[in-house]
């Protein structure tokens, strides 16, 4: 510069005078830096990243058909044909590894497509009857088994995720998590129904062979009304039948029905040998109604179901499927009668060709489509007819199994499950809790036994609690006090069952405002934040019927002042930072859900997508400017 030299004291002052005039100049462009940076430093996720990416490349079509264009065509070819060789060999391995996988004591039979018909025949208070097609599986539980590709059954191992790579994915599965407890299962079906047997009281070598029957359901579709479970005894003689029945909310209840061996024995002196011989081929029995399902009948009142055996003696072969349930109201006055049975011959699916398999997935594909329209549509026409109730869904007895839980409440679990280990732990008196989660598979039961418990000579109060459905543990964290929440989880919304409600105070005691211990300014203020948006929930009010309407909207208005709950500040004691941040993220999300979306932690997520995509917009503007100002 003219009159400034190296060691002038005034060359760095001109020199950052300079920088500055270059900043001011481009302002625009520093600012959309310094926003980039900001943004995916803190808040962005690899979708942001991808949404702005998407719309720069867009916003430069022309570059990126240029860099397309530089590509030698000869090296797409050869990685073409080099990913479909890799697949073509995974697929074929994959085969191999999970086709026809037998158990050593599987029966003759094997998985079967079994097309069938259902009827429903409504008989009071209103008549209404409906039938139609119906695709069924019928699978023994002990063959792990990949049907010509049409049918996947019971494949668990390590191999899973090779044969989901390398595209072995059947047209109809059969999924664990569909059936019986919401449990891991390492010896698939077969583990299931042991356990299931094991939880009421029976010893599983009663029924060493077991047939599952249940509907066909495309990937993405999975609606399944009932699902059919024929245990045979050693002697490989028809003996029992589970009937799972699931409802369109997630839950389902298995219903264990044997032989009624005292009325079957009053009849069998005067029977012909044929005559016993269809006795034994068939099974008639009743049971009580527990399970919220048709929706327009309550839970009271009681089945009866009269059902063939599917395999015949010795369990030689499919003979056809024949099963009628009649649900009777508790004046035993019958309401709804139920039938489903096969037509035609079962299909072994290793016998289809292509061109067979193409012709039956054709022929089917729109009855299975149609399967939940069909149900929607025929509930709609009973919800309009006069004198015929609809009964909102109340939440489920202990007997049943609640629905899965979303991610919210499987976080939340982990954390109750650790606070309620912590409570029994500091508890002074000899207590063991056996707690059962709800709606997590990978949750098992839990024992947690109290210090003082241990000692020698003390009468140990042994209670048992149970989660009923997974919504509890988003209720929880509403309330400020452990006791309320468990004591109107328990007897009013009923989302909690414990065996002894008397002896909880032993664990969930009333104390007094823990205070906040952060240590940084960003839990800080995210318990704060928490603090503020925590009401207390609404209680459950249910069953509820369509004619009797909801109860008064005049709400109490709680006059207390909300504070962090003891739940909160054992999180914030926690050393686990993934875990605080993980409860953090989940209890936010929900209580601003419940400010602005309606409750709906899906809504929120449906908002928050849409900002992110149009921040994602805004900043692509901003780079496409930027870029252009460079160029």
């Amino acid at each position: 510069m003219d009159g400034l030299f190296d060691g002038s004291p005034l060359l760095s002052a001109v020199l950052a005078a300079d920088f500055v005039d270059v900043l001011l100049k481009r302002w625009w462009d520093l600012f959309t830096i310094l926003a980039t940076a900001w943004v995916y430093l803190v808040l962005a996720r690899r979708l942001d990243i991808l949404f702005t990416l998407g719309f720069v490349a867009w916003k430069h079509a022309s570059v990126m058909t240029s860099l397309v264009s530089l590509l030698n065509s000869r090296y797409i070819t050869d990685a073409a044909l080099g990913i479909c060789g890799i697949f073509l060999v995974g697929y074929y391995a994959s085969r191999w590894t999970v086709n026809r996988r037998v158990n050593s004591t599987a029966s003759t039979a094997h998985g079967l497509l079994i097309p069938g018909r259902i009827t429903h025949h409504r008989l009071y208070p209103q008549k209404h009857s409906f039938s139609y097609p119906y695709l069924l599986l019928g699978i023994p539980i002990e063959v792990s088994d990949n049907a010509n590709d049409i049918m996947l059954a019971n494949v668990h191992s390590s191999w899973s995720w090779f044969i989901q790579l390398s595209g072995l994915t059947a047209l109809f599965k059969v999924c664990l998590a569909d059936h019986l407890q919401r449990i891991r299962s390492d010896n698939g079906l077969r583990g299931k129904l042991d356990a299931y047997l094991g939880s009421e009281g029976i010893d599983a070598s009663r029924y060493p062979y077991a047939y599952l029957v249940t509907a066909a359901q495309l990937p993405g579709l999975r609606f399944n009304p009932a699902t059919f479970w024929f245990l045979y005894s050693p002697d490989r003689v028809f003996q029992a039948i589970i009937l799972e029945m699931n409802n369109v909310f997630g839950e389902r209840h298995p219903y264990l029905v044997t032989r009624e061996v005292q009325a079957e024995d009053k009849h069998v002196h005067n029977m012909t040998e044929n005559d016993q011989g269809l006795l034994c081929a068939q099974r008639r029995t009743t049971w009580r109604k527990r399970f919220h399902v048709p929706p327009f009948n309550s839970r009271t009142g009681s089945y009866s179901m009269l059902a063939k055996d599917p395999l015949g003696p010795g369990m030689r072969g499919f003979r056809g499927l024949d099963v009628s349930i009649t649900l009777s109201s508790s004046k035993d006055q019958p309401k709804l009668l139920t039938n489903l049975f096969s037509e035609g011959e079962a299909i072994d699916p290793y016998k289809i060709s292509i061109l067979g398999r193409v012709r039956f997935v054709s022929s089917w594909l729109g009855s299975l489509l149609a399967i939940l329209p069909r149900f929607m549509m025929e509930s709609t026409i009973l919800f309009f007819k006069p004198s015929l109730h609809f009964w909102y869904r109340p939440e489920p007895y202990k007997e049943s199994i609640g629905r899965s839980a979303n991610w919210i409440e499987k976080i939340l679990e982990q954390v109750f499950h650790e606070y309620l280990k912590h409570l029994v732990q500091r508890s002074t008196a000899p207590v063991t809790i056996l707690y059962t989660p709800g709606g997590v598979a990978e949750a098992s039961e839990q024992t947690f036994i109290s210090p003082s418990a241990c000692g020698p000579g003390e009468s140990i109060c042994e209670i048992k609690i149970k989660v009923l459905t997974p919504i509890f543990y988003s209720r929880f964290v509403y309330y400020a006090h452990n006791s309320e929440a468990i004591f109107c989880e328990v007897a009013e919304s009923c989302t909690l069952w414990t065996d002894k409600p008397e002896q909880l105070t032993k664990v969930f005691l009333k104390k007094g405002s823990p205070p906040i211990h952060a240590s940084n300014l960003l839990d800080y203020m995210h318990f704060q934040l928490i603090k503020n948006l925590r009401r207390r929930p609404d209680k459950i009010e249910r069953p509820l019927t369509s004619t009797n309407g909801h109860s008064s909207s005049v709400k109490g208005v709680d006059i207390r002042e909300f504070r962090i709950s003891s739940m909160d500040a054992f999180v914030l004691e926690q050393g686990d930072a993934e875990l605080k941040n993980a409860y953090l993220r989940s209890v936010v999300r929900l209580f601003v859900a419940d400010r602005i979306a309606m409750s709906s932690v899906s809504l929120l997520g449906m908002m928050e997508l849409i900002g992110r995509v149009g921040v994602s917009w805004v900043l692509a503007l901003l780079i496409t400017q930027t870029i252009m100002s460079f160029s």
